[in-house]
């Protein structure tokens, strides 16, 4: 019997959707649209197609969108200047920098001069540092929460589970760990040291592949029923394949999400849904008591 396949295109366009009728609603009750302002730096092909795919899906869903491409020969002081003028601006409900940055800029720097009410990737080290704390949060990374959310919507259990994560990256492995963590799922972060990988992999009801390794997870590694979550996503002869090897995993796992169509439509949506949040907390807070 093969597995369930998590499809993340249907789930991100009802995300979508959602986004759009409340930014609607906004609108109709005299606020302003939601405005997202992206900071793209350099000349990474990838990073571009990515902020194509945020452009239109912002402006379909009635966000304002406006960016930004400072020169890839800019400073790391060129571009905090740029961050700080944007979080500045009253206009700017959410605000975020395309990662990787060129070589010579400390991103870290860069993400640090927006304030935590305008994180619209949920990297900043306050928003970072309370999800680490289990407390609730406006904002988190899009890329973990879009897994959150297709456990959620093909009512994979959690509470209670054995988790197992592979990678730790503080971009998907670290804070999807914490919200596994602070949904009572019993987690585990493995990585290129973790002695006899495949063995703590088989312990897992939901097991996370993100390491950007193509291909690597095959069905030794799996835990027949378990849901497996696929956040590879490596080019390969003109597309785009993911950690698992899905031939071998989908007749073994109970849920799998396929590369592409799975995790990744589910990061874009997870971002519009940080820029309305962060846009409403703006308009109440402006709201006079």
């Amino acid at each position: 019997m093969s597995a369930i396949l998590l499809d993340g295109k249907r789930a991100a366009a009802a995300i979508r959707a959602e986004v759009a009728a409340e930014v609607e609603r906004m609108r109709a009750a005299g606020a302003a649209a939601p405005s997202l302002a992206v900071v793209l730096c350099g000349d990474n092909p990838a990073s571009a197609v990515y902020v194509r795919n945020k452009q239109r899906a912002a402006e379909q869903a009635g966000i304002r969108f406006a960016l930004h491409t400072p020169a890839a020969t800019s400073t790391t002081g060129d571009l905090v200047a740029l961050v700080r003028s944007l979080d500045a601006d009253d206009e700017v409900d959410a605000l975020l920098v395309q990662l990787p940055l060129p070589p010579q800029i400390d991103a870290d720097a860069a993400v640090e001069a927006l304030s935590p009410g305008k994180d619209a990737d949920g990297f900043h080290p306050l928003n970072f540092g309370r999800l680490a704390e289990g407390r609730a949060t406006l904002v988190q990374p899009g890329t973990p929460l879009g897994c959150m959310e297709l456990l959620r919507r093909y009512d994979v259990p959690v509470a209670g589970q054995r988790a197992v994560v592979v990678g730790r990256s503080a971009i998907v492995g670290r804070p999807l760990a914490l919200l596994l963590t602070n949904a009572d799922a019993t987690v585990t972060i493995c990585h290129s040291k973790t002695a006899d990988l495949a063995a703590v992999c088989r312990e897992a009801d939901i097991l996370v592949a993100a390491t950007g390794r193509p291909g690597w997870m095959d069905a030794s590694y799996v835990k027949p029923g378990a849901c497996v979550i696929d956040v590879g996503t490596t080019p390969w002869n003109g597309t785009v394949v993911g950690d698992v090897d899905r031939a071998a995993v989908e007749p073994v796992a109970g849920w799998l999400s396929p590369v592409p169509g799975g995790v990744g439509p589910m990061t874009v949506a997870m971002l519009l849904r940080n820029t309305l949040s962060l846009a409403q907390q703006r308009r109440r807070n402006a709201t006079p008591v």
